[in-house]
């Protein structure tokens, strides 16, 4: 048998480790926002962050050189003792798997701070394999250190073989969380011809038919990402965690970023990655749904309490199907009515 019974599934994979997740526990991840707590600066602004960002992530991997690899361990671990985070929540990204940080990494932080740790977010993740060797290790430390609560692994996807692998990733383990798009390590895992990191690029597009006129023919820029992204929503969603859009790269245009945010967004995606702070207020914007669609989904819900049926609501019909459809943004209304009071007063909740 390849594939854990029921009941062994959600079974401790250590004596004294916390009992896993049957669902995941519901909170609202519109951006997970990257911090690297190597830098004194960064630290300090943690506790005014707190209360403006849904995650804040402690980043040990990319973007933090080889030499300050345990400068940032030790500073996500007093980053955490240090503060109270109430409904935000605390991730740390760790080295991957074949790094010669990513041991200490685990050991040291669950160690310290293990009761205060939400989720994990493992890169690279290319395999079931992975997560079962992060599952089991975390089992160990938590029993180890009395970890009251389980911690949660959010993979990454950014190889070509975690692409193919993807939906025996999102159902390897139940402290599996979700997955993230990791664009420019996937870019170059597969050779695409690509520096961007995230967005689209303006020669992946289609030309439109030669006119008869001769005029010159539109070329309609394409997304990079689209197909990946689509199966990456079905492998989270088919197995009850939380697929991400991940990082956009270029902080001085805003407006793509709030597109391929978007383009996420209408794809199933609850959350981005905000690596800059300009990068929040867009996460918030884009994943929380719009007033008027609000509007619109509560007239639904109200027409057919029940889900049954079928009603003309402003001339279109509703049934089942869209009562369905409208459940989901309304029900993302009221978590994000319940963290945002602007949103609450716009939402009418």
């Amino acid at each position: 048998m390849s594939i854990k019974p029921p009941r062994k599934f959600f079974e401790p994979l250590a004596i004294g480790a916390p009992q896993p997740y049957r669902d995941i526990p519901v909170r609202l991840e519109r951006m997970i926002h990257f911090v690297p707590p190597h830098l004194d600066k960064m630290r300090a602004k943690i506790p005014e962050m707190i209360g403006q960002v849904d995650v804040v992530l402690g980043n040990l991997e990319d973007a933090i050189p080889a030499d300050r690899k345990e400068d940032a361990r030790r500073g996500f671990i007093a980053v955490a003792r240090a503060n109270a985070f109430g409904d935000t929540g605390l991730w740390t990204r760790v080295n991957s798997l074949n790094s010669p940080w990513v041991l200490d990494d685990l050991t040291e932080i669950v160690a310290a701070v293990g009761n205060k740790l939400d989720v994990v977010m493992l890169p690279k993740v290319e395999g079931p394999w992975d997560i079962h060797f992060l599952d089991q290790l975390l089992a160990q430390l938590e029993a180890r250190h009395g970890i009251a609560k389980p911690i949660l692994i959010h993979a990454i996807l950014e190889t070509a073989l975690g692409v193919a692998n993807v939906e025996a990733i999102a159902a390897a383990s139940p402290r599996m969380h979700g997955m993230s798009l990791g664009p420019a390590d996937l870019a170059a895992s597969r050779g695409m011809k690509t520096t961007r990191v995230g967005g689209g690029h303006p020669f992946y597009g289609v030309l439109e038919d030669a006119r008869a006129d001769g005029a010159p023919r539109m070329l309609t820029q394409q997304d990079l990402w689209h197909y990946t992204v689509a199966k990456m929503v079905d492998a989270c969603v088919a197995n009850g965690i939380r697929p991400f859009y991940g990082p956009f790269g270029d902080f001085s245009d805003p407006a793509a970023c709030e597109a391929q945010f978007r383009n996420a967004f209408l794809l199933g995606c609850v959350g981005a990655w905000s690596l800059h702070p300009s990068q929040i207020d867009i996460a918030k914007r884009v994943f929380s749904p719009d007033a008027e669609e609000v509007r619109f989904a509560r007239k639904i819900l109200d027409a057919m309490p029940d889900g049954s049926g079928a009603v003309m609501i402003d001339g279109k019909m509703q049934d089942d199907a869209t009562w369905k459809q409208a459940k989901v943004i309304v029900d993302l209304a009221r978590q994000v009515a319940a963290r945002d009071a602007d949103m609450a007063e716009k939402y009418g909740l």
